[in-house]
């Protein structure tokens, strides 16, 4: 009944947001886990290296691009692809097995 009394008693957030968010222009260095073994982090520089380097080597082109095309296949119609991705009909313990979820019968 009276707004100036609801203006006062105004909901505020127990949440505080100290400023904007400033993300860094450059991402982070790379290092290891505070937690990791001395043994790992006495040899992350040489996994870096190993993990950057392994991209760009390939041992051949044409093995390189077999892999790509096996991988990115599609097909127009169903008997174009290999028989193990056929649909196929489902017996009548899959679908009881399925719908009980997963839990046994017996």
């Amino acid at each position: 009944m009276l707004p100036s009394l609801r203006l006062a008693n105004a909901h505020k957030p127990l949440i505080r947001f100290i400023g904007r968010r400033q993300w860094p222009t450059k991402p982070e260095e790379q290092h290891p886990h505070p937690f990791a073994p001395a043994e790992l982090k006495q040899h992350f520089a040489d996994f870096v290296k190993k993990f950057e380097s392994s991209p760009s080597q390939s041992s051949s082109p044409a093995a390189s691009s077999s892999k790509a095309g096996a991988s990115s296949a599609v097909y127009q119609d169903f008997w174009e692809a290999p028989s193990r991705l056929w649909k196929r009909e489902l017996q009548d313990w899959e679908i009881e097995l399925v719908q009980s979820g997963g839990a046994s019968l017996h």
